[in-house]
């Protein structure tokens, strides 16, 4: 376990100053650590009443939440190593095959069993399914989001535009229509799309044609013809087209912003971009739709996160309490409220009436034939590869198929070294 996580390992003093998690008191009561990050003040807010809730109905429990900012796995993986990890802690399904397979979660069947009415079934099951490990479950997940697209109705309206696109062809078409040089000097003042080029986002693609990011052995296999095909259609929108842009290339930070900002008239996103953009950008007027087809098949990529359990938990019972009660039908629907993602117990969407909200449906239905943004314990290694070398292909620094090639070489050499 050591030999594996260390090499991800870039604090390793943290362990000198962390002190042990959790504590039980004189008068009885027991005190849990939550460890996660904070994507936004509304968020960390939100989850700070949830736990002030839970203490209230469990009067002989504390939390301690743990806002972990920046390298938020490096640290969990350095507590891990150091037996000074928070009781409970985010886990993104990204990173879920490492810590599943080596043994440093605790397994929660048993807790669920012995808890009445938790009902399991009632989550999405690719969610679920996501944090179980040779049929153990070992995280329950909080929340998820599936990519759409945001366009601007505005926009579309002045290019006698009246429905969004329903294949990667259309979209081709619309964002070129939607591009605006105004003054013919070559810059464009407003693009079509806004794209991202990291492989978090571009996963269901490369599926698109058949192809596949990782084997059996969980080394990459994602330089193929089928894996090109799929991801020349980006490559073509911004360089042949000229029609897509980066969120680097209008100087914004994200393509929520770049959307916000009027600087493209679409862009591919997850649902936290919605509370994002009525708030900072409240005076767009924006609609959501499926993500266009490539292929014959419908795509797009689904993001969870669980909360699971440290396996070297001082109050295993005390951090079920808290786990049960966040992932619960009552915490979620309090956690679901606020639009920031999608509940990933469907009992709560429907309560929270988010199928039937035009601007987060294109989401839940996303999320049937979504890609889990999951690919075994190497994706680390290969995603940092992948989007070395893409983002190369896209600066015209060099050929896809060259830049895919020495992606997976280097990769897979990396995976070999890593002794997986």
């Amino acid at each position: 376990m050591t030999k594996i996580l260390s090499k991800w390992v870039i604090l390793p003093l943290i362990i000198l100053c962390i002190i042990a998690c959790g504590s039980s008191n004189l008068d009885g009561v027991t005190t849990v650590t939550l460890g996660g990050w904070q994507s936004s003040p509304t968020e960390k807010q939100l989850l700070e009443q949830l736990l002030k809730e839970f203490e209230a109905k469990h009067p002989k429990v504390k939390v301690k939440l743990e806002v972990i900012t920046g390298q938020y796995m490096d640290v969990i993986k350095t507590r891990l190593i150091g037996d000074a990890a928070p009781d409970i802690f985010y886990l993104d399904a990204y990173e879920a095959p490492l810590l599943m397979i080596h043994d440093v979660l605790e397994p929660l069947d048993d807790y669920i069993k012995r808890t009445d009415n938790f009902d399991v079934a009632d989550f999405e099951p690719s969610l679920f399914k996501a944090f179980q490990y040779n049929g153990i479950i070992y995280g329950l997940p909080k929340d998820f989001s599936t990519l759409a697209l945001f366009y601007n109705k505005q926009l579309f309206k002045q290019a006698n535009l009246t429905q969004p696109p329903q294949t990667w062809e259309e979209l081709r078409d619309y964002s070129q229509k939607l591009t605006v040089d105004k003054n013919r000097d070559g810059r464009n003042e407003r693009y079509g799309l806004g794209i991202n080029q990291e492989l978090a986002r571009l996963y269901f693609l490369i599926k698109a044609f058949g192809a596949n990011l990782v084997d059996k052995n969980g080394y990459a296999t994602f330089a193929t013809p089928e894996s090109f095909k799929s991801l020349k259609t980006v490559i073509d929108l911004y360089r042949n087209y000229q029609s897509a842009a980066l969120p680097s290339d209008v100087g914004a930070s994200s393509g929520s912003e770049m959307f916000g900002q009027g600087k493209t008239a679409m862009v591919i996103e997850g649902s936290w971009a919605i509370p994002y953009l009525k708030d900072t950008f409240p005076k767009i007027k924006f609609a959501t739709a499926e993500v266009p087809s490539l292929g014959s098949k419908k795509g797009t990529m689904a993001y969870t996160v669980a909360y699971v359990m440290n396996k070297q938990a001082q109050h295993k019972e005390a951090a079920w309490q808290l786990i049960s009660y966040l992932t619960g039908k009552e915490g979620m629907k309090a956690w679901g409220k606020a639009g920031l993602v999608l509940p990933s117990r469907l009992s709560v969407l429907s309560e929270l009436g988010y199928q039937k909200n035009p601007l987060y449906a294109p989401f839940i239905k996303g999320a049937a034939y979504a890609t889990i943004w999951q690919a075994g314990e190497t994706l680390p290694t290969i995603q940092t590869h992948f989007d070395n070398q893409f983002l190369s292909t896209l600066l015209g620094e060099q050929s896809l198929e060259s830049a895919m090639k020495k992606a997976q070489e280097a990769a897979n050499e990396e995976i070999r070294a890593g002794d997986y």
